[in-house]
C-alpha cells in the first residue's frame, strides 16, 4: 500500500548505448538491440541466422570505429548527458516539492543501466510508485513501445508491482517545442542558412502502415517548430535518416537529401528534434558523415544543431511534464 508520503521514482527511459567504443562492447549491444522483434520483425528462424552469420561478423567493428569518432573522456554521450538530465530533474522536482521523496534514474533500454537495474534502484531506495517518461517525443512501437514492454516485463515479474504512470508522446507539446526552438536560436545565433534541413530517426515504411503514428507525429513537431521559429516553409525540410537493410523506410531519406542540397551550393544546419540527447546519430552520423555528404557535393557553410541535452529550458519542460503527470504524487 502506498501513502502520501511514499517515495516516488521517476524513470527515464533512453535506447542505449554500448559499454565502450570497441568491436566486443559493440557486438554485445548490437546482438540485444538488433535481436528486439520490435526493431527488426522478421521471422526468427530467418533473422538468426542472418545476424549471426552476416551482421555481427561484420557490424561491431565498423560500428566501433564510428563511435571512437564521438567517444569523450567520460564515456559514451548518450550516457553522460542522461545522467546530467536525471541529475538536473531530480534537483529540480526537489526544489518545487521539498517535501517530496523523489528519486531520478535512467534506464537503457539496451545496454547498461538497464531498464530492470533502474527500476531495482528506485524500489531498493524506497519508491513505492514510478513515473516513466520515455525519451522519445514521437512514438514508435522499436522505441517507446519496446522501452515500455520491457518496463511492465520487469514490474511483471514483482510480487508487489508499484503504480505506474506513463507520460505521453510529447511531440507537439508547448513546452517540447518551446525548448526545441530555443535551442536552435542559440545555435543558429543569429546565421541564417539557406535550409534548415529537419531530421528524425527513420523507420520501415511497413511499421507506419502497420499503425505506427511516427510520421505523422513527426510532420507535427517539424510544422509547430517551424511555426515557433517563424521559418519559411519552402526553406524547411524533414527527412528520415539511420536506416537499415533492403526494405524501404520512410523518405526523404537523409543522405540524399543532403547531397542533392549540396549539389545547389548555400548553406545548411540541421536539426534533429527526436533525439533529446546528442548521440552517434547526432553527432557522427550528422556531424561528421552528414558534412562530408553535403560539402563533397559542393555545399558551402554547414553546422549540427545541438539537441536538447541538458539545456535549462529542456530540464523545465520535462519536469512540467513530469508534475502534469504526477499528480498527486508529488
Amino acid at each position: 500500500m502506498t501513502s502520501s508520503n511514499s517515495g516516488t521514482g521517476v524513470l527515464l527511459l533512453q535506447l542505449g548505448t554500448p559499454a565502450a567504443p570497441t568491436a566486443p562492447a559493440l557486438r554485445a549491444y548490437l546482438r540485444e538491440f538488433l535481436w528486439d522483434v520490435r526493431v527488426v520483425d522478421v521471422a526468427r528462424p530467418v533473422w538468426w541466422a542472418i545476424l549471426n552469420l552476416a551482421v555481427l561478423p561484420v557490424r561491431p567493428a565498423r560500428s566501433a570505429r564510428l563511435y571512437q569518432r564521438i567517444w569523450t573522456p567520460d564515456g559514451s554521450p548518450l550516457a553522460v548527458t542522461s545522467r546530467l538530465q536525471a541529475e538536473a530533474i531530480e534537483q529540480a522536482l526537489r526544489e518545487q516539492a521539498p517535501a517530496a521523496q523523489v528519486r531520478v534514474a535512467v534506464g537503457m533500454r539496451y545496454g547498461r543501466p538497464s531498464i530492470a537495474d533502474a527500476v531495482d534502484a528506485l524500489i531498493d531506495s524506497g519508491c513505492e510508485r514510478l513515473v516513466a517518461l520515455p525519451m522519445y517525443p514521437q512514438y514508435a512501437s522499436a522505441t517507446t513501445g519496446s522501452s515500455l514492454e520491457r518496463l511492465f516485463g520487469c514490474l511483471g515479474q514483482r510480487r508487489v508491482v508499484p503504480p505506474v504512470r506513463v507520460v505521453p508522446p510529447y511531440f507537439a507539446d508547448p513546452r517540447y517545442v518551446g525548448a526545441l526552438a530555443s535551442a536552435v536560436r542559440s545555435d543558429l545565433d543569429g546565421w541564417q542558412p539557406d535550409h534548415l534541413l529537419v531530421s528524425f530517426h527513420g523507420l520501415p515504411k511497413r511499421y507506419a502502415t502497420l499503425g505506427d503514428p511516427y510520421p505523422q507525429q513527426c510532420a507535427a513537431t517539424a510544422e509547430a517548430l517551424r511555426v515557433a521559429l517563424g521559418w519559411p516553409a519552402d526553406r524547411m525540410m524533414v527527412t528520415y535518416q539511420s536506416r537499415f537493410g533492403s526494405e524501404e523506410w520512410l523518405t526523404p531519406y537523409t543522405d540524399e537529401t543532403l547531397r542533392a542540397l549540396g549539389r545547389q551550393g548555400g548553406s545548411l544546419a540541421v536539426v534533429c528534434p527526436g533525439f533529446t540527447a546528442d548521440c552517434l546519430e547526432t553527432l557522427e552520423e550528422i556531424g561528421i558523415t552528414g558534412r562530408q555528404q553535403f560539402q563533397g557535393a559542393g555545399g558551402g557553410d554547414y553546422r549540427l544543431l545541438s539537441c536538447l541535452n541538458a539545456r535549462p529550458e529542456w530540464i523545465e519542460a520535462m519536469v512540467s511534464m513530469l508534475t502534469r503527470e504526477s499528480q498527486g504524487w508529488l
